[in-house]
């Protein structure tokens, strides 16, 4: 339990900064004040490390066991920097080390830890369980629903309709190669029906619907045509849309597993000055690419964002190689103050101390 309150402490760290720190129910204030972020994460790998010898070293993708807590530890001494101040490289790497010894490695297709049964999976470290007939509505996955077009539903034989949103921007998705395994989680080009008809969109006046990398505007009034709102950007799948699929999915959503592992094992050894080849390799080979030489964190950067997208990581990630602040496509720069998220109005309205400097 401590380690699960570790795990949830860190996304609120990673997301918020300074939040109340809270580790027991018997005495705990009505209206607690923050504390500061390096005190909480202080603490966090404290528990962390006491608690890790406690865990069952089952690889079950639901266990809160040890592979997850040492990954949970690379984490936040990955980015011990930005919550601290102080880089922790050597402790990330130890950490990743610990999870690497516990016997996970990559499946043979990059696009596998995805697929709909994938509980199975020898990558996937530690998951959230979906099922599209769970009784017990503990939500839903529907991340398809978010991306694909409204007639998309006639690709996978889906028994719902689509809502025509999500894209990839234009720029990230020409950084994979033809060849990259990966990009076969995107849809592109020419859309067709289950059974290999072309698919119209008869809300652009019965054009082909044909997803086109270039999205003109990130925001399209009527001066655009309907094609191009339409279908202007790649569809993502890189989850697996099984065929009749409805709106939920069946697909568990890997919060931890082993490939981003190994690209924090890298990042680690070329911040400390080592060579992290090998481990970039080992994702670049499994996606049918070419070694690198040398890997240098721009490239390396650049290969997270093609291994870990649509898995809710790049924002962390750009704040830590320093990126988030720039501008791309249509997002100006930003000041370092929008790297966390503010406290949102209604949790002050009844806590009016959250709106307070930590003590």
């Amino acid at each position: 339990m401590k380690v699960l309150r570790a795990f949830y402490y860190y996304l609120l760290i990673d997301n918020y900064g300074d939040v109340p720190y809270i580790t027991s129910f018997a005495d705990a204030p009505s209206e607690p004040f923050k504390t500061k972020r390096e005190d909480i994460f202080d603490s966090l790998v404290q528990s962390i490390e006491a608690n890790v010898k406690f865990l069952p070293s089952s690889t079950s993708k639901y266990d809160v066991g040890k592979a997850m807590a040492f990954s949970l530890l690379a984490k936040l001494y990955l980015n011990a920097e930005v919550y601290t101040g102080t880089p922790q490289w050597a402790k990330a790497e130890a950490a990743c080390d610990s999870v690497i010894e516990m016997g996970y490695s990559l499946e043979s297709d990059p696009l596998a830890p995805f697929i709909t049964a994938n509980d199975g999976s020898t990558e996937n470290i530690f998951t959230i369980a979906f099922d599209e007939n769970d009784p017990d509505d503990r939500g839903e996955f529907n991340l398809h629903m978010r991306t694909l077009h409204y007639n998309s539903n006639l690709t996978f034989d889906m028994t719902v309709g689509p809502w025509n949103g999500f894209a990839a921007m234009e720029e990230y998705f020409y950084t994979y190669d033809d060849i990259d395994k990966r990009r076969e989680g995107f849809l592109v080009g020419q859309q067709y029906t289950f059974d290999g008809t072309e698919i119209v969109d008869d809300g652009a006046d019965g054009a082909k619907l044909i997803f086109d990398p270039h999205i003109p505007a990130l925001q399209m009034d009527a001066t655009y045509t309907s094609v191009e709102i339409r279908m202007s950007g790649v569809r993502v799948a890189k989850f697996e849309i099984a065929i009749g699929a409805r709106q939920r999915l069946s697909n568990d959503f890997p919060l931890f597993r082993y490939g981003d592992i190994l690209l924090m094992k890298a990042e680690s050894q070329i911040r400390q000055g080592g060579n992290g080849d090998e481990y970039v390799n080992m994702i670049r080979n499994r996606a049918g690419l070419n070694n690198w030489s040398g890997v240098d964190l721009p490239r390396l950067l650049e290969e997270r964002g093609r291994e870990m997208f649509w898995e809710a990581k790049r924002r962390q990630d750009l704040i830590r190689f320093g990126e988030f602040n720039k501008s791309w496509w249509e997002k100006s720069a930003s000041s370092a103050d929008r790297n966390i998220f503010p406290i949102p109005q209604w949790a002050i309205d009844s806590n009016p101390n959250l709106a307070l400097d930590p003590l």
